[in-house]
């Protein structure tokens, strides 16, 4: 595991500085072949991953790859565990208990608590967040759209979020009373706009940025969002995008001199994702304070054998999740985490960002 420090200035502060530490931990467990951790919350990590020759499972972490709890039910074939609040678990399966369809499935920390979220009006439906008490994701009608859903905990009580004027919506993100996606339809010219709502179809607030030709949502804290989207202020390339409740609010996170960027959550101070220095360049997992220009790359704190990286989830502590692929192909789930206890120290200059980094291309 690499070890840098990364000396951050708070602007407008003099002669203060936090030095944060990044350590990188394998989540990959012993026995699997690949691995993906999409949320954390508190201790624990989600996502899943394959044993060799096998069917991809939901998977549960605390911190460690020796940690994880299978989370695959008895009667499903394949799993994804997509989010987690600390103490609850969402994601996706199928098997001979759902006619072989996808379903949107809630659990509480083991493969037998969970709970099937599937709405009996969808054909399919996926969990992809979860609060603690709600859960957001979407459901495939009968009439070939998809629809963003949300729910209060069984399958009985989803309520269908999409917008009128849209054909299709998906909810990712959710935190408090707020749900956050994108959809599409007659009412956004046939083109993704990143969406938030607040518990009703009603609710609806447009994102997209003027000038933008599509966006999306991908995350909340309850009060900011995070996403991405692309038009003629970002070139026509994808830029990792950050909101604060309106679509004038947005701020431009892609940092100078990468290509392209995308932002997947925000602890509400911070926000996480990846970006490309090139077109078609390998992603590197990347860490904002708010700017394009306050950006770390958390590339660097991985071992040599890692050839890009993707950032999903951050907790309020700091600690940060994803994935990394490594030269032979195989993807490992992967934590950064921040050393305890984070230390400060005095510089005596004003407003500074200094990154210490390790390039890997």
């Amino acid at each position: 595991m690499a070890l840098f420090a990364v000396i951050v200035l708070a602007a407008g502060t003099v002669g203060q500085a936090v030095v944060v530490s990044y350590i990188a931990v394998d989540l990959n467990p012993s026995g699997f072949t690949e691995s993906f951790a999409t949320d954390i919350s508190g201790t624990q990590q989600v996502g899943s991953g394959s044993a060799t020759g096998g069917d991809q499972h939901a998977l549960l972490w605390n911190g460690s790859a020796a940690s994880y709890v299978d989370l695959n039910p008895s009667g499903f074939t394949a799993s994804c565990a997509n989010s987690t609040n600390g103490t609850q678990q969402v994601g996706v399966g199928y098997g001979s208990a759902t006619g072989s369809e996808n379903h949107a499935l809630l659990w509480n920390s083991s493969a037998a608590s969970y709970v099937d979220l599937h709405p009996s009006v969808f054909v399919s439906s996926i969990a992809l967040c979860t609060n603690g008490t709600q859960q957001v994701g979407r459901g495939y009608t009968i009439g070939g759209y998809e629809h963003a859903l949300l729910w209060n905990g069984s399958a009985a009580s989803f309520v269908d979020l999409n917008p009128s004027g849209f054909d299709n919506s998906y909810a990712w993100g959710i935190s408090g009373t707020q749900q956050v996606g994108w959809g599409y339809g007659s009412a956004t010219g046939g083109t993704p706009h990143a969406l938030l709502w607040n518990g009703s179809t009603a609710s609806f607030i447009d994102l997209n940025p003027s000038g933008f030709t599509y966006s999306y949502a991908n995350g909340t804290n309850g009060t900011q969002q995070v996403g991405s989207g692309s038009g003629s202020p970002t070139g026509d390339a994808s830029h990792a995008l950050l909101w604060n409740g309106s679509a004038a609010s947005y701020v431009d996170l892609n940092p100078s001199g990468f290509y392209d960027s995308f932002a997947e959550g925000t602890s509400g101070t911070q926000q996480v994702g990846w970006g490309s220095r090139s077109a078609g360049g390998e992603n590197h997992a990347l860490l904002w304070n708010g700017s394009a220009d306050s950006y770390v790359d958390l590339h660097q704190f991985l071992s040599s054998d890692f050839t890009s990286s993707q950032a999903s989830g951050i907790a309020g502590n700091g600690n940060i999740v994803g994935c990394a692929h490594d030269s032979s192909g195989s993807t490992h789930a992967i934590l950064w985490q921040v050393p305890e206890p984070a230390s400060a120290i005095l510089i005596g200059v004003g407003c500074l960002f200094v990154r210490l980094r390790r390039r890997q291309n």
